[in-house]
C-alpha cells in the first residue's frame, strides 16, 4: 500500500513543477520548489496558486499515510510576502491534531528564513486502500 513517497511519486502535477521531497514523515512533511519563469504573473511575481500547489502538495505528504486514502475537505491560505523567479520555495507541513477520520494541519511556506505563506488544512480520510 502506497505511502507519501509513492503518491508523491504518481503526482504529475506536483512532479511535472519540479517539487521533491526534503523530508516525509508520520504527519509531517518538508516538500521544496523552485519559482520558475512559468510560475510568474502579469504583477512579476511567483502566482498564488503555484504557492497553494506547493503547501497542499505537503499538506497531502503529511495526512497520507500507507494504507488509507486522505484528501483534502478544506483549505485556506495567507499569502504574506511574494516569491519572485530563482526563489527556492519550502513548504513544512505539520500534524496539530487528528480525530476520526478528520485531521488539522499547519504548513509554513518558507524563502530562507522568510515566511511567505501561512496555509491550513483540514484532511478526512476516505477510506482503507
Amino acid at each position: 500500500m502506497d505511502g507519501p513517497a509513492e503518491m508523491l511519486a504518481k503526482d504529475a502535477a506536483s512532479t511535472a513543477l519540479g517539487m521533491r521531497a526534503v523530508e516525509l514523515g508520520d504527519g509531517s512533511a518538508t516538500i521544496a520548489m523552485t519559482v520558475t519563469e512559468s510560475m510568474i504573473n502579469g504583477h512579476g511575481i511567483a502566482h498564488g496558486g503555484y504557492l497553494f500547489l506547493l503547501a497542499d502538495t505537503a499538506f497531502a505528504c503529511a495526512c497520507n499515510r500507507a494504507g488509507s486514502v486522505t484528501v483534502a475537505a478544506q483549505a485556506e491560505i495567507d499569502f504574506l510576502a511574494p516569491a519572485h523567479l530563482g526563489d527556492e520555495l519550502v513548504a513544512t507541513a505539520a500534524e496539530r491534531v487528528r480525530f476520526g477520520r478528520s485531521g488539522i494541519y499547519d504548513i509554513t511556506v518558507r524563502r530562507g528564513d522568510e515566511v511567505v505563506a501561512e496555509f491550513r488544512g483540514r484532511s478526512r480520510t476516505l477510506r482503507a486502500r
